[in-house]
């Protein structure tokens, strides 16, 4: 990694970007979490995508003066979510920005202070937590492939012949507890409304890896979420894996923003195992043409960046 000092240390002012959407009894926990930081956080912006006045009333309870509630009377999904936020703590001056959502919380109150602390000391413009399932939190709520192989449990992710290496570099899990600099925002911008959600944090990745920007994962601490495992379905006898949203809302979006992905700089090379991988679980595991063509047709919309929604 460069041997340059990063945006990312100690006496910065950090705006937490909390997305919401009715769902304002999860919110108090996120919230609860994040008020109560040992590394102060100076700005509580809630981006609430339901114009609830109950959230209004929670970020007042919860966040005191450091609330910043701002709500919107057009859903604008997390990607449009976390772009008025991100704006938004730009706008009032912060030097980065935490990113939390509504189902999920950070695993204490030492988790910012972890992450700056872990930034600084590997020169990172971008750092996350290990994102760890809620209700079994040494299990990843999301499973990581590195190389050919996939890890499901926090443990599995420390290298036993390097105990002392903590930070992962070159891998992130946005916006699940993610620090970004404003420094990063310069160079990649904010998320991208035309995804609304699906796909818009991996987008904003595939942006990061692209800047030369240097970033990593944090071992040491975690961000708790609802497990969402069982969304990535096994083939090829577990060598792989494919994702098959529960509800015909989340596979639109997840297969149409998938489509304008893998059509962009960066992700092209990926294209013919996308294929691979959805022609194999449509057509020979699950032998359903029907299934495949729809995901062809979703992922085509995307490919031509026709964002109309369902």
């Amino acid at each position: 990694m460069a041997n340059t000092s990063s945006h990312l240390r100690d006496g910065i002012d950090v705006a937490a970007v909390i997305v919401t959407h009715n769902r304002v009894e999860l919110l108090r926990h996120s919230l609860e979490v994040v008020a109560a930081q040992t590394y102060p956080v100076k700005h509580i912006i809630v981006v609430d995508n339901g114009a609830d006045p109950a959230v209004e009333a929670l970020v007042t309870e919860v966040a005191g003066d450091r609330g910043v509630y701002t709500p919107s009377l057009t859903n604008l999904g997390g990607g449009g979510g976390f772009a008025y936020g991100f704006l938004t703590a730009l706008a009032l001056g912060a030097d980065a920005v935490w990113c939390a959502d509504d189902d999920g919380r950070p695993e204490g109150p030492e988790v910012l202070k972890t992450l700056i602390d872990a930034a600084s000391a590997h020169h990172l413009e971008q750092i996350s937590p290990v994102v760890c399932n809620a209700t079994e939190p040494d299990r990843l709520a999301f499973p990581l492939r590195r190389g050919l192989e996939w890890r499901r449990y926090r443990s599995e992710l420390i290298d036993p012949a390097h105990p002392e290496e903590t930070v992962l570099p070159g891998i992130a899990s946005l916006f699940n507890g993610a620090l970004i600099s404003a420094h990063a925002m310069e160079r990649i911008g904010v998320p991208d409304y035309r995804l609304f959600i699906r796909g818009d944090e991996v987008e904003y990745h595939r942006r990061l890896v692209r800047s030369g920007l240097p970033f990593g994962t944090c071992l040491t601490t975690a961000y708790l979420h609802p497990d969402g495992s069982d969304e990535f379905k096994p083939i090829l006898g577990g060598r792989m894996h494919t994702q098959y949203p529960d509800n015909a809302v989340k596979r639109f979006f997840t297969y149409r923003n998938r489509g304008y992905l893998m059509n962009q700089p960066g992700m092209r090379r990926l294209l013919p195992q996308e294929y691979a991988r959805f022609g194999w679980f449509f057509l020979v595991q699950q032998k359903s043409p029907k299934k495949f063509l729809e995901w062809f047709r979703l992922h085509r919309m995307g490919r031509q960046e026709k964002f109309d929604r369902p």
